[in-house]
C-alpha cells in the first residue's frame, strides 16, 4: 500500500486532502510544517508528498528544492499545492523540481488523477 505525506499548516486543508487520498486506499500521514515533515519522511518513507507552498518557516518551494537535491529523497514525487496559482508560481514549482502543481481550493478529481499518475510511475 502506498504512503502519502500531506504537509500543510492549515488543519482544514490537511483534513480535506487526506480524506481524498484515504478514499483511494492510501495510507496518509500529515505534518503541519516543513520541520515536522522532515521527521515524518525519515520515519514513514512516503511514496508521494503533497506539499503546501505557503507555510510558516520553510516554504514548500524551499522544502521541495531540498528534497529533490537529496539522493535519499530525490525520487519521491512531490505535488505542490497552493492558493498561489499564477503561471509564475507554477514555473517556480518546475524550477524547484515539483512533479505536479495543484491550485487551492483543491479539486478532488484533479488531485486524485495526479496522485494516481505519480504513484503508478
Amino acid at each position: 500500500m502506498s504512503k502519502v505525506l500531506v504537509v500543510d499548516d492549515s488543519l482544514t486543508d490537511r483534513k480535506v486532502i487526506s480524506s481524498y487520498l484515504q478514499e483511494l486506499g492510501l495510507t496518509v500521514f500529515d505534518a503541519d510544517s516543513a520541520e515536522d515533515a522532515m521527521n515524518k519522511i525519515d520515519l514513514h518513507q512516503p511514496n508521494l508528498i503533497v506539499l503546501d507552498v505557503v507555510m510558516g518557516g520553510k516554504s514548500g518551494f524551499e522544502m521541495c528544492r531540498q528534497l529533490k537535491a537529496d539522493k535519499i529523497t530525490q525520487t519521491i514525487p512531490i505535488i505542490l499545492c497552493s492558493s498561489k496559482s499564477s503561471e509564475a508560481d507554477k514555473m517556480w514549482g518546475d524550477v524547484v523540481g515539483a512533479d505536479a502543481y495543484v491550485a487551492k481550493p483543491v479539486d478532488r478529481n484533479e488531485l486524485v488523477n495526479k496522485v494516481q499518475q505519480l504513484i503508478a510511475k
